[in-house]
């Protein structure tokens, strides 16, 4: 007997999904799609010459379509696309008038999230300099090494951070012109004359040509600056507007940083070539995401790292006239970032509404990336996943290869000295393919560092003369093609979206004439993602008074990003202790890791009367920075940060 069409369809409707859902068909149809819109772009735009993203402003800016259009909201003032071209040619201008700034020049920009960072970021691509992005939290002498490392003669400054910008670093690099971009000179080059550079000074002949430069903190030592090419700029816009459905009335808030790659080209380059809109936070404030967002009429927000715990830690928000909560009262839909952890996934969704998450994986100098959108629980706290199809196109392109965590490095075998891969769902450091003859082509490395850019390439992996970028990350990946992220290799560790150096925040704090050594490590605390700095250290007393401890905070304020100061210390009374040395001598940290910063309860065996009873007393071998000095961190302290009551 024949089943009902109205039973057959829903069935099969249902069977449908079900096969996409395990397949991910659909999710890798998006995917190839975004690499071949963008490929078709690159192509475009070398044979044409028009590659430098300027071009897709003035496109946009000088269309019926999207003249008129929203390209930027900030601060309550939105600008069109034809009026964020008019300023862009008139900044422009003025700075190639004003500095003698020529094509190719490098111009670093110390600038907070504005609008008048984007106008000047697209000004120098009109006239064919390139930016250096400066994270503006940088004083002293890492100010100074990143605006050192970008050979550039022309500094532009935020009147917001320009006391940042010390008189240490001003006479260490006597040939760089700071120049604040005080209002006043806002204004002079608002009023500039509009004058358009002539093509010839944007030309670039390879998609791996320097777009910009963008630091990243790296594994160890001072920031690098990582050479941003054309290509990742249009791969990365391409990829989110496709994955991501941008276009027509989509909006983008983002209130992360623009020196930072996520929001400057996942977010922003995406904005532009998705000719949508880019909606611009200052910086992150739980007490203004909600309501920009809801000015902005934004669709779409973007995160990292805990952006989103700190939203959910957030009492809720309460309308003052009609008293009703405003937690889902927004147009988003879509969280788009990295760094979601799983216990904070299904939270967010449920008390602000937010259908959808879209978490990727990616590092700034990195020639790939991995990325997951999810409606659902399917891949819960993935960052990435692959169904068959895109498995069978890009299998060859990257690795999971196991790890040999004694020397932090990928296993060779000890015959044929090559890497092996790993099983599926088992851990592995993460490989992406270079081309061998030219591995600039996809990697582009560090600027004017060599040294760096080569630590980053490894040889003969799987045949003799081959070449792979290390990401220096373990991941796995199980067989349903998902894809999770497990650990940095080595000792440096992630927080608040930044990777520390352990060696560099050892150094610093060794330099305090109190320490003995300093072993610093990253630790794991309750409520928070990544690692927590802390410095398990010897002083040149057994117990620190109060003069020494403030005398150390300000010596670490000073000397260190505020991402890399030690946030707690651990008492060690002997050298080498805390520092738990092999035979070797060289510092080990996994024991310490594991031991955390919980406060333990010593127990005290001996009355004063010297009779024998045990009790147990709080001995005061843990300090964590609060304010401007280090105090004891006791039991009580754990049970508020324990309980969600602290957020460092």
């Amino acid at each position: 007997m024949p089943v009902p069409l109205p039973i057959v369809l829903p069935a099969a409707a249902a069977s449908l999904a079900y096969l996409n859902a395990k397949s991910g068909f659909w999710y890798d149809y998006a995917l190839i799609k975004s690499f071949v819109k963008a490929s078709i772009r690159i192509r475009r735009g070398l044979r044409t010459d028009t590659i430098n993203l300027f071009y897709a402003l003035e496109s946009h800016a000088q269309s019926a379509r999207y003249a008129n259009k929203a390209f930027l909201i900030f601060d309550g003032r939105t600008h069109s696309y034809a009026q964020t071209y008019d300023k862009v040619l008139r900044y422009g201008h003025w700075i190639k008038t004003k500095f003698g700034v020529k094509p190719k020049d490098v111009v670093a920009m110390d600038f907070e999230n504005s609008d008048t960072f984007v106008f000047v970021w697209f000004a120098l691509w009109s006239i064919g300099a390139k930016p250096a992005f400066i994270n503006y939290n940088l004083t002293g002498k890492h100010l100074a090494h990143c605006i050192e490392a970008a050979s550039t003669k022309l500094c532009l400054i935020d009147p917001a951070v320009a006391a940042n910008v010390d008189e240490e670093s001003v006479k260490s690099l006597p040939n760089v012109n700071f120049v604040v971009f005080t209002p006043e000179a806002e204004a002079e080059a608002a009023s500039t004359a509009p004058v358009r550079s002539p093509n010839v000074d944007r030309t670039d002949d390879a998609m791996s040509n320097m777009a910009m430069l963008i630091y990243t903190s790296g594994t160890t030592g001072l920031p690098k600056a990582a050479v941003v090419s054309w290509a990742k700029c249009i791969y990365g816009g391409s990829i989110v507007e496709t994955l991501l459905n941008r276009g027509g009335g989509d909006i983008m808030y983002t209130c992360m940083p623009l020196y930072h790659s996520s929001a400057a080209i996942l977010s922003l380059c995406s904005t532009l070539v998705a000719g949508s809109t880019q909606a611009l936070g200052r910086k992150f404030s739980t007490k203004t995401f909600w309501d920009d967002c809801r000015a902005s009429k934004a669709t779409a927000i973007q995160y990292v790292g805990e952006t989103l715990r700190y939203l959910l830690a957030a009492p809720p928000q309460i309308d003052p006239v009609t008293g009703e909560n405003l937690d889902r009262k927004h147009n988003v839909r879509l969280a788009f970032g990295n760094g979601l952890r799983p216990d904070v996934w299904d939270r967010v969704k449920d008390r602000f509404g937010i259908e959808t998450v879209a978490e990727f994986y990616a590092a700034t100098e990195s020639p790939g990336s991995a990325w997951n959108v999810s409606s659902n629980d399917l891949g819960r706290g993935a960052i990435g996943r692959s169904g068959w199809l895109h498995s069978l196109i890009t299998n060859s392109a990257a690795a999971l290869v196991e790890v040999d965590h004694d020397t932090d490095a990928p296993w060779r075998d000890p015959v044929t000295n090559l890497c092996r891969r790993v099983k599926p769902g088992e851990p592995g450091e993460m490989l992406y393919r270079l081309p061998p003859e030219d591995v600039q082509e996809r990697f582009q490395g560090y600027f004017n560092n060599p040294v760096a850019s080569n630590s980053k390439i490894l040889r003969d992996v799987f045949a003799p003369g081959d070449a792979w970028f290390r990401s220096g990350d373990i991941l796995r990946r199980d067989p349903s093609g998902f894809t999770f992220f497990s650990d940095r290799i080595g000792d440096t560790f992630r927080w608040k979206s930044e990777n520390v150096s352990t060696a560099e925040v050892s150094q610093a704090v060794g330099l305090h004439p109190a320490v003995r050594e300093a072993n610093v490590y990253g630790v794991q605390l309750p409520h928070h993602d990544g690692r927590a700095g802390c410095a398990a250290i010897c002083f040149d007393t057994p117990v620190p008074d109060e003069t020494t401890l403030r005398s150390l905070a300000d010596h670490v304020k000073a000397s260190l990003p505020r991402y890399a100061r030690p946030l707690f210390l651990r008492l060690v009374r002997e050298v080498g202790v805390g520092s738990q040395t092999t035979g070797t001598n060289k510092q080990q940290k996994t024991s310490l890791r594991a031991a955390g910063v919980k406060p333990k309860l010593k127990t005290a065996t001996e009355t004063e009367d010297g009779s024998d009873a045990s009790k147990e007393e709080e001995v005061a071998d843990i300090y964590w920075l609060k304010g401007n000095t280090y105090v004891p961190f006791r039991e009580k302290e754990w049970r508020e940060l324990e309980g969600g009551r602290v957020k460092l």
